[in-house]
């Protein structure tokens, strides 16, 4: 019996919510008392499994094939299912990424498994795993009790700690059983020059206050932070920003260290995409704006000055 952790990858370098999924894995695996697994998937990724020892996984399995180069749900979903009838689990840990949410209920579908989606806390309670999880657009965190086997928690990117454990990480090789798949593969197109918003420890968001699509002060101070540059559903409606960049309920959910947001009045359905950051500060023209009651620091005044003068202290403090 073991938790199994689902690692996500891109061009053979684990994204950060497998670090933050392994664990988290690691701290369950230890309240049940037994091992933790970790199951590679990719082609040629064997190289960067050993990795996944660092973190806590006694045993990693790689999947390593061709067909798993690009990834495809259903492919993935074959894959894995039968990973997890060979193992057993007793508990699956993911990443709440775009691709992960997209996995967990797919393997949760196939296998007929709780799942609890978007965790932002885990516990073992009896053997059973407890996932607390926002609903109501952040309003009210839920906890969700996990019974049977396996049980599913995909975990929301930036929500948990990354702890360095380390463990033997031996490697051993997965069955490939690609099975029959009905997607195909055609394209992908990559913005190599963006950080991913769900991974940013920083991110600097702007609205309809924003007035137009320049949004070139608020790249400029994202970049001397080493952050993301988000937007509003506003500011993506007028086409401003493309949709990869919208924050909230209909676009991404992030749980940065610091979220700025820049003109934006702090719509129910935008606070849903931000509310877990852990410091949030505002700054809005309107004294009004909903956002202010969310902020943990809140300016008024016109952004197109503040923004600027805030960007130059940060490069002075930096020097």
């Amino acid at each position: 019996m073991s938790v199994l952790v689902i690692t996500e990858q891109r061009d053979g370098a684990f994204r950060k919510v497998s670090y933050e999924a392994l664990s988290e894995g690691k701290r369950v695996a230890d309240a049940l008392g037994v091992s933790l697994t970790a199951v590679v998937l990719g082609d040629g990724v064997e190289g960067i499994a050993a990795e996944a020892g660092k973190y806590g996984a006694e045993k990693i399995l790689v999947a390593d094939a061709p067909e798993l180069r690009e990834y495809t749900v259903d492919a993935c979903t074959n894959v894995l299912a039968a990973i997890i009838e060979k193992e057993g689990p007793a508990a699956i840990i993911m990443g709440a990424s775009v691709q992960g949410k997209e996995l967990a209920a797919r393997l949760a579908a196939r296998l007929n498994a709780g799942l609890a989606m978007d965790c932002i806390d885990l516990r073992v309670d009896g053997g059973d795993l407890i996932a607390t999880r926002p609903i109501y657009g952040g309003k009210v965190l839920a906890e969700v009790a996990l019974s049977g086997a396996p049980q599913i928690a995909a975990i929301r990117p930036n929500a948990m700690t990354v702890t360095e454990t380390a463990a033997a990480g031996v490697i051993e090789t997965a069955d490939v059983a690609v099975g029959e798949t009905r997607i195909r593969f055609i394209e992908k197109t990559v913005d190599t020059g963006k950080a991913d918003l769900t991974e940013a420890d920083v991110i600097v968001s702007g609205g309809r206050g924003m007035g137009g699509e320049d949004f070139s002060a608020l790249e400029e101070m994202a970049g001397l932070l080493d952050g993301a540059v988000g937007a509003s559903r506003s500011a993506v409606d007028e086409g401003w920003r493309p949709h990869a960049d919208q924050v909230g309920q209909t676009g991404k959910v992030v749980s940065p260290s610091l979220y700025i947001a820049c003109g934006i009045s702090g719509a129910i359905q935008h606070l849903a995409g931000m509310s877990s950051s852990r410091v949030i500060v505002a700054v809005n023209k309107d004294a009004d704006a909903p956002i202010f009651a969310k902020a943990d620091y809140g300016v008024v005044g016109d952004l197109f000055e503040l923004v600027p003068a805030i960007t130059e202290e940060v490069r002075k403090i930096k020097g």
